[in-house]
């Protein structure tokens, strides 16, 4: 049987990427969900990792460690032989996370920024961000960290010129037609158009991240009150 269509490229010494196409699109990210899982199922000797991205997998791994030393080329090879047949699925639950935002105020600095950047009014911007349902394509720059896609082409917008030294934790963010979501108080670059009670990231928690790639996503604007209630809420369990 015939697997899915990549190139393999090398990063360096320790790592090689498997490159599934150019366009970010829920299909290709979930090819590149399937392919990781699938590599990972095969256990493949000397590989270290295995991190999935919008359009491509990286591997990393240990040359000379093994007793077959492990290079490029050879771990090309088994890349091919592990990806010919069928895939494992990318996420076999399925789930959709409902994700509430209060929007604009003390929560969203730049939803006014965004609305004027877009032609839209405030409550318009609102309304595009909830309309569909996104995916969390993978984790990163920090620990539960999403990067979720992919919205309206009205939100193409760069980000930020000048990034924010901190970003306070639950902001959520889009720039580039994606969104995030903060776990922590961070640096961001990203438009913050509101904010979350949710924690993301929480190591009391059988599974610390909220969010896992493959995950589709709805965000749904709430109040204030609403957003003060669940936030008591969720500290309250957690004390």
């Amino acid at each position: 049987m015939n697997g899915p269509a990549f190139t393999i490229r090398p990063q360096g010494d320790r790592c090689l990427s498997l490159d599934f196409g150019q366009d970010i699109r829920a299909e290709t990210g979930l090819m590149c969900l399937s392919a990781a899982a699938t590599l990972r199922a095969a256990e493949l000797a000397g590989v270290s990792d295995i991190v999935p991205s919008y359009t491509a997998v990286a591997l990393f791994y240990s040359p000379g460690t093994q007793e077959q030393p492990v290079t490029f080329a050879n771990l090309s090879r088994e890349v091919k032989r592990v990806l010919s047949g069928t895939l494992l699925p990318a996420n076999a639950s399925s789930r959709l996370i409902k994700i509430p935002v209060c929007y604009g105020g003390v929560h969203g600095p730049d939803l006014s920024d965004v609305a004027k950047r877009t032609g839209l009014t405030e409550a318009e911007v609102v309304a595009k961000h909830c309309a569909s349902e996104t995916m969390v394509f993978s984790l990163g720059f920090s620990p539960g960290h999403p990067y979720i896609g992919i919205h309206d082409e009205i939100f193409a917008i760069p980000r930020r010129d000048v990034p924010r030294t901190v970003v306070p934790r639950g902001s959520v963010a889009i720039a580039n037609r994606q969104s995030t979501v903060y776990p922590e108080r961070l640096p961001g670059g990203w438009h913050i158009l509101g904010a979350t009670p949710l924690r993301l990231f929480d190591l009391s928690r059988a599974q610390p991240s909220l969010l896992l790639p493959g995950d589709k996503i709805e965000f749904v604007p709430i109040d204030q009150n609403e957003f003060d209630r669940l936030s008591a809420e969720i500290d309250g369990k957690r004390s």
